[in-house]
């Protein structure tokens, strides 16, 4: 049996450099000196007797094996981290620390009404936000950064556990009086191409959209996108097209303060699960469904 063993502290340098490629964000993001982040790098490499990482002055790139390693460090932290769940999971519910990523297009509409409740009702639960788009959450959860994520389904989510939340519908967002009657139902046929503004890739409601219409193949037709939902509000609204907006956001007043009209989308998929997830077979799923249960509460 090996006498040394790499520490978690090393392994989560280790990490933090492969994440930032740059010695000085990492350090900035470990709360450490820069220096004391590269001194348990290469003492990680002394003790395991190799070169993790090829250093310049303008490049960090980590050698074959690093990358193996750091691939390998994910799993290790991770089981760590699940291992200080499991005793958490065994006290009160929702206490302690929990991670939770939530996706841009979710955020601003549920956490707003959420977090006071949860600051009431919940004081001994440290609740630690990130803001990601889905596949930044995903990749989260599964290194271990997050411990579970609200997203909207469907999504490739890869070996997780899930909780519904709710079903989102689509609404079709356009200037007002185009058209001038509007239908209480937007066809999806009658929305041009050229006239769909959509967020930029990597949200999920860009796909959720899209497939609603039944354009999966027109993923580069918009001829504009943008970076929010409340930017494709205020583009809407100033006639450069129509968009797709969630019931949720509707209900959380983005439209306050315009002229823009919606109309809810005549599709059997203009609509979006709102789920959350959690590593499969984490001893925190009894945990993971309570807060499911607060997420519904609203």
């Amino acid at each position: 049996m090996t006498a040394f063993l790499p520490t978690l502290k090393q392994l989560q340098y280790l990490l933090a450099l492969h994440e930032h490629g740059h010695f000085g964000r990492a350090a900035e993001a470990s709360f450490v000196s820069q220096s004391t982040l590269s001194a348990g790098i290469r003492e990680l490499e002394s003790l395991l007797g190799v070169t993790l990482v090829e250093r310049s002055r303008r490049v960090v790139r980590f050698t074959q094996l690093g990358a193996q390693v750091v691939a390998k460090a994910h799993r290790v932290l991770r089981e760590a981290e699940e291992l200080t769940g499991l005793v958490q999971a065994s006290g009160k519910p929702l206490s302690g620390e929990l991670a939770l990523s939530v996706i841009p297009t979710i955020a601003p509409f549920v956490l707003p009404r959420l977090l006071p409740r949860l600051r009431r009702e919940r004081p001994d639960l440290s609740l630690h936000l990130r803001e990601e788009t889905s596949a930044a959450a995903v990749e989260s959860l599964h290194h271990g950064r997050a411990d579970c994520v609200l997203l909207a389904l469907p999504f490739p989510t890869g070996e997780v556990e899930s909780a519904l939340i709710a079903e989102d519908r689509l609404f079709v967002a356009f200037p007002k009086d185009e058209p001038r009657n509007p239908p209480r139902e937007i066809d999806p046929a009658t929305i041009e191409d050229g006239r769909l503004l959509l967020l930029e890739d990597g949200h999920c409601l860009r796909d959720h959209a899209l497939s609603a219409c039944a354009r999966p193949a027109s993923r580069g037709a918009a001829t504009m996108v943008g970076t929010s939902l409340h930017t494709l509000v205020q583009m809407v609204d100033g006639g450069l097209g129509v968009t797709m907006l969630p019931e949720m956001a509707l209900d959380a007043g983005i439209l306050a303060g315009t002229a823009v009209v919606a109309r809810p989308l005549a599709s059997p998929g203009a609509k979006r699960r709102i789920a959350l997830i959690w590593r499969r077979n984490s001893p925190r799923r009894a945990e993971f469904e309570l807060f499911a249960e607060e997420l519904r509460a609203g």
